[in-house]
């Protein structure tokens, strides 16, 4: 997993999750079903801030996100960093609670990150 703000291709090492910025729509990018056919979990996180930060300071959130990414390898389907909102897509083979340990395991390494969820999703309903 690489940042890449070119929209590039990502680099052959990056693997299944491939931290990005490119020029198509996001709706078009995020894989919805996993090879098998069975439908992808979602979550997104707010980072407030991330894009005004210095290079290396991004870099260095980037390296703890694809940290918490290569601990959950086999989960981790897709990610989408877009820096013009400050937002993490992630897309997850569905298991249950993997996306709040997810999440909680990002926001333990950057704990600006917010998870953005409904009223509902948030009151455990």
């Amino acid at each position: 997993m690489k940042l890449d703000p070119g929209g590039r291709r990502p680099p052959p090492e990056a693997g299944g999750a491939f931290l990005a910025q490119p020029s198509a729509p996001l709706w078009k990018r995020v894989p919805s079903r996993d090879p098998e056919g069975r439908p992808l979990a979602d979550f997104m996180m707010l980072i407030p801030g991330l894009r005004d930060r210095p290079e290396s300071d991004l870099r260095a959130t980037v390296a703890e996100i694809e940290a918490v990414f290569a601990a959950y390898r086999p989960l981790v389907v897709f990610a989408d960093l877009n820096l013009r909102l400050n937002l993490l897509w992630v897309s997850l083979r569905p298991a249950p609670g993997m996306c709040l340990e997810v999440a909680a395991a990002i926001k333990s390494r950057v704990p600006e990150a917010l998870l953005v969820a409904n009223r509902r999703e948030a009151m455990g309903r």
